[in-house]
């Protein structure tokens, strides 16, 4: 089976190591995973902002460079979402975000690597309502979250979730850009109900919502880091 790691322009823009760090969980898993070249947006901010029909030629580059493989795996519940929504059934049952893909399909019983810290648990939109990574907690449901059974692989680690778990950071794209003053704001609240637990570290399975939060750790200087569940998961490798 031949495996494809993709990777968002935000994550090779601003966090690379994230896509080193799922490289690393899936070959040390098992799973020969390869980054093919030459990857491009797949055209969701473009859809999101209404112009959905300039993402056709994205969609036909996408399909080219993933045509030959039967699985494809991403660090974005955002864009995999989109990608398997929004580009037709070509991709239902061939893409996966990492979490997922790692929970659902390998289902690792045990990972190398010691991380003892305190570390709050970011529920992302995408990843609780689009991918089922968590329980949605306005949803009558028993709680579960493939995250944190994840984590409970890693030696040492203590995770907790903060009040209101699943609330939105803020980021939400172009909505960061459109609104920005309400996206701080919401960004803000986050952050704070994540310094409530007391924890030293929020992690997510989404980079994008930690990049909204760490900037705003860093124009307010407080006294707690974000780290992809990513870099968590692989810190023994």
């Amino acid at each position: 089976m031949k495996v494809a790691l993709f990777v968002p322009c935000y994550v090779r823009a601003v966090s690379p190591q994230v896509a080193e760090a799922c490289l690393k969980l899936l070959r040390h898993l098992g799973v020969d995973a390869e980054i093919p070249d030459s990857q491009t947006c797949c055209g969701q901010p473009m859809a999101n902002a209404g112009y959905e029909a300039d993402t056709a030629a994205l969609k036909r580059r996408f399909e080219k460079i993933f045509e030959s493989y039967d699985t494809i795996v991403g660090p974005s519940s955002s864009c995999v979402t989109f990608v398997r929504d929004h580009y037709g059934d070509a991709f239902k049952g061939r893409i996966w975000e990492i979490c997922e893909y790692l929970h659902d399909v390998v289902k690792p019983t045990a990972l190398p690597g010691r991380f003892p810290h305190k570390v709050s648990l970011h529920n992302s939109c995408h990843g609780v309502r689009m991918m089922g990574l968590s329980s949605p907690s306005e949803q009558n449901i028993p709680y579960y979250n493939k995250l944190r059974d994840l984590l409970s692989l890693i030696d040492g680690i203590e995770v907790v979730e903060s009040e209101r778990p699943d609330e939105c950071c803020g980021f939400g794209g172009l909505f960061s850009v459109e609104e920005s003053a309400i996206s701080v704001k919401m960004g803000q609240d986050r952050v704070q109900r994540h310094l409530a637990t007391g924890a030293e570290y929020i992690t997510a399975a989404d980079s994008s919502c930690l990049m909204h939060q760490a900037g705003i750790i860093a124009a307010e200087k407080l006294p707690i880091k974000t780290l992809h569940i990513t870099e968590i998961l692989a810190c023994g490798l």
